[in-house]
């Protein structure tokens, strides 16, 4: 059996397939991780009230209600860490603008599931995508 081997024009695609999807995801993340959320913004003040109230009840609490207790101690923990973390979104933004629109084509993304998943129409007219796409 004859070996096969890509060409380096076939490298090179795969190589700029992974930039471009790169580019879109670390964007689409960075957008979906500080979207506006319904209710009464937490603040790492906020939460780090909830979690004192959640350690006082563990220490008295039956062992499922204590478990149930630590488990909400961790995902307050994650919540407090996660709000410390802020992308670059500017770094997002240019990466997002450059590589978005050959993306969608490759990927045939349309403007309107653009705009479903929340990208806004200004970042989609300087990525260079149009309602015709």
């Amino acid at each position: 059996m004859a070996e096969r081997t890509m060409s380096d024009e076939h490298k090179a695609a795969i190589a700029a397939g992974r930039i471009e999807a790169a580019a879109v995801r670390d964007y689409l993340e960075a957008l979906e991780t500080h979207r506006p959320r319904p209710g009464r913004k937490q603040t790492a003040e906020s939460l780090t009230a909830k979690r004192a109230a959640v350690d006082a009840q563990i220490a008295d609490a039956k062992p499922i209600k204590r478990l149930l207790l630590m488990q909400e101690r961790r995902d307050i923990e994650a919540a407090i860490e996660a709000l410390q973390v802020e992308p670059d979104m500017a770094s997002v933004e240019t990466g997002f603008i450059e590589h978005a629109s050959s993306y969608g084509q490759r990927k045939r993304v349309q403007y309107a599931t653009w705009r479903e998943f929340g990208v806004t129409p200004e970042m989609l007219a300087r990525a260079g995508i149009t309602r015709g796409q």
